[in-house]
């Protein structure tokens, strides 16, 4: 694999992270305001936050980053896969409009990066220590 597409495979790959963070908190600041609207955004910007940092980190090749976000990717699949299977099949609950839309926007996003960050591609481009 040349360099310049795993340079390629790696910005994607924190695409999709800048984007999960930025997604969370538009979401965030337009989700219906409850009595404690501070705590609700200030939750939003932190979610998003999280993901721009580990979207920094991949970017840095940090190998560390690739198992977090591994996990985050197999997490939310897990999650979202079964909100969504439930808020198709018409289920008995009332889903806040946010969460079917990062469920579409992460399920696809994240099986298909899951796939990459689990292939020996991946761990050859992310091999940098954290210290």
């Amino acid at each position: 694999m040349s360099e310049q597409h795993a340079s390629r495979l790696v910005v994607l790959a924190a695409a999709f992270f800048v984007a999960a963070g930025v997604l969370e908190v538009g979401l965030g600041w337009t989700a219906p305001r409850h009595a404690s609207a501070f705590w609700q955004l200030w939750e939003a910007l932190a979610r998003g936050g999280l993901d721009i940092v580990v979207a920094l980190g991949l970017s840095r090749r940090l190998a560390i980053c690739r198992t977090i976000a591994l996990i985050y990717c197999l997490a939310s699949v897990t999650t979202y896969a079964v909100v969504l299977a439930l808020a198709l099949g018409q289920a008995a609950f009332r889903f806040p409009p946010a969460v079917v839309v990062q469920s579409l926007f992460e399920v696809p996003s994240c099986s298909v990066l899951f796939l990459y960050l689990r292939s020996p591609r991946a761990s050859a481009t992310f091999t940098r220590p954290l210290l």
